[in-house]
């Protein structure tokens, strides 16, 4: 009979083979879309399975950079994005509270309401989302865009947040209340510091909607000047050719941020998605 131990053993051995294997499938695209952006020309296929061509170089990343206006493109898209991801928190760290800790009428309904809106794919929202943006002359620039996103990320992080503050034990703010403290003071110096894994998830999950969103872009904005990220490097692929290159270069650009945040936000990340997600 074998023991224990090495059943143990040979279960985590099992585990990490399983588990490389997923990473390598994973990691396997984004090796490839590394390879294309350092192969001279637009090569998109090659007889050669190396990472790395023999050929490399970064004459692509440098054209990216000099002749094409991508860094307009990121800055566009970090406007819109921090302003959504400013949004977002703001709106969501403050309306989760008041659906976790207050009763009001219609409060039952309003929480169904927006859950219920995840439940609609963001191409139904397009034509009323349109038209509302155009009665109030927000269509094609900024505002009209971080309005937009911010409305898709709110239902999602408003409940984030309300499961979060669910788990904050409501005798801290009374015992805060007996000592002199008022309601504002105690939302801001007791309840939102212990709120802060929340608070990276909902920033994170607004930060990203706005990034790499390209349909809602698509339809709100036109002007070429307002182009964010995903829209800027749409203009790589015309009707008879496509620019791999460009758009391979582009594409690990753009995904260097978000990787950035979630090594950077990591040690919050799971707590904030594990006990926020335990009271709802």
């Amino acid at each position: 009979m074998r023991k224990p131990r090495e059943l143990s053993v040979r279960g985590r051995a099992l585990s990490y083979l399983f588990l490389s294997f997923f990473s390598l499938f994973a990691i396997y695209p984004i090796l490839r879309v590394i390879a294309i952006s350092l192969r001279p020309g637009d090569r998109l296929l090659s007889k050669s399975l190396a990472f790395i061509p023999a050929d490399a170089t970064l004459n692509t990343y440098v054209k990216l950079f000099t002749q094409e206006p991508f860094l307009r493109w990121m800055a566009n898209s970090l406007v819109v994005s921090l302003s959504v991801t400013l949004v977002g928190v703001g709106l969501a760290a403050t309306a989760g509270y008041a659906f976790s800790r207050f009763k009001f009428r219609g409060r039952d309904s309003a929480m169904i309401g927006l859950i219920t809106t995840q439940m609609f794919p963001v191409t139904m929202l397009l034509l009323p989302l349109f038209i509302m943006l155009i009665k109030l002359h927000l269509y094609d620039n900024y505002l009209g865009l971080i309005v937009a996103y911010s409305a898709t990320a709110l239902p999602f992080t408003t409940w984030q947040m309300k499961g979060y503050y669910d788990t904050i034990p409501f005798s801290l703010e009374e015992a805060a209340s007996i000592d002199g403290s008022s309601p504002g003071r105690t939302f801001w110096q007791i309840v939102l510091p212990l709120a802060s894994p929340a608070l990276v998830i909902t920033a994170l999950f607004s930060f990203m909607t706005a990034w790499s969103e390209y349909l809602v872009a698509a339809v709100l904005i036109q002007n070429k000047n307002l182009f964010t990220l995903p829209l800027g490097l749409k203009t790589f692929q015309s009707n008879m050719e496509v620019a791999w290159g460009l758009y391979s270069a582009g594409a690990v650009i753009v995904s260097i941020p978000v990787v950035v945040l979630f090594l950077f936000l990591s040690r919050w990340l799971v707590s904030g998605l594990t006990l926020g997600s335990v009271k709802g």
